[in-house]
């Protein structure tokens, strides 16, 4: 949004004030957000300010403490398998739903983002009677499974909108000098829609990584990943060390947007006419 030189006096009020309700919206987002970073940082046991000197010692903590090495392990492990598996059947799903035209195409299509949209706590619930029927419960492969259906529907979203602007007679064209669906797929298209692809990964991976109402239902005492250690942390003992892991994840956060952006304006350069 810009301020054009010869804006009137109204539209320049309403400019300004729109800056100014945007700017007061994102403080108060971004407040709490800058209250804890420095909390992480303390020198002391508790969590007040002024801080009681400067230290590193909550994130020596949280890379030192059996607990918190073994809570990140299990959320980068249950993680980046889910996400793998997110992606693998987000981008079949996306496939078939832009290739083929058959009746009730909507119904699977909300069936495939219902995750989305169900509340988390009623998935959990439901996670937590079916594996308890079938063994899974406190175990990597039902958390796994579990993270996996969380996850797909960011897939599916953004493969399919990224499939929107595809070329099919690329896919005719392969076809036609011989090549199968297979290497038409890993050879044409999956190159042309790859940013779409990372891009859904990198959502399945946050979702898990951030997700903690399933794991508090379904996960043992061996499967305590991060953000549940986060939890149990604020109910029994709160130190600093929380704000470390805080600070941590709000730093891969970062990362990841900014990964995401990147995909986004490539994708962008990669569609716009030449």
């Amino acid at each position: 949004m810009k301020l054009q030189p010869y804006a009137t006096f109204g539209q320049k009020v309403w400019f300004y004030t729109f800056l100014t309700i945007a700017g007061g919206g994102l403080l108060f987002l971004v407040l709490p957000i800058l209250v804890i970073m420095p909390l992480s940082f303390n020198g002391s046991s508790f969590l007040s300010y002024p801080l009681d000197g400067f230290s590193l010692r909550w994130y020596a903590e949280v890379f030192q403490s059996e607990v918190w090495v073994r809570a990140i392990k299990n959320s980068l492990i249950i993680g980046s398998a889910s996400a793998f598996l997110a992606t693998v059947l987000g981008t079949m799903a996306a496939m078939g739903l832009t290739q083929a035209n058959f009746r009730g195409k909507g119904a699977v299509n909300a069936l495939l983002v219902s995750p989305m949209i169900v509340p988390i706590v009623i998935s959990a619930l439901g996670l937590y009677f079916f594996f308890a029927e079938i063994g899974l419960n406190a175990t990597y492969t039902g958390l796994i499974l579990a993270h996996t259906a969380l996850g797909a529907p960011f897939v599916v979203i953004t493969v399919t909108a990224t499939l929107q602007g595809f070329d099919n007679t690329l896919m005719r064209a392969a076809s036609s000098l011989g090549a199968n669906p297979v290497k038409v797929f890993f050879a044409v298209v999956l190159p042309l829609i790859l940013p779409g692809v990372v891009s859904g990964a990198l959502f399945a991976f946050a979702t898990s990584f951030d997700e903690v109402v399933v794991v508090l239902f379904s996960a043992g005492p061996e499967q305590r990943t991060l953000p549940r250690q986060m939890f149990d942390g604020i109910k029994e003992n709160i130190t600093p060390a929380i704000m470390a892991a805080a600070t941590l994840l709000i730093a891969f956060a970062l990362a990841l947007l900014s990964v995401l952006e990147y995909l986004r304006r490539r994708s962008e350069k990669l569609n716009s006419p030449s």
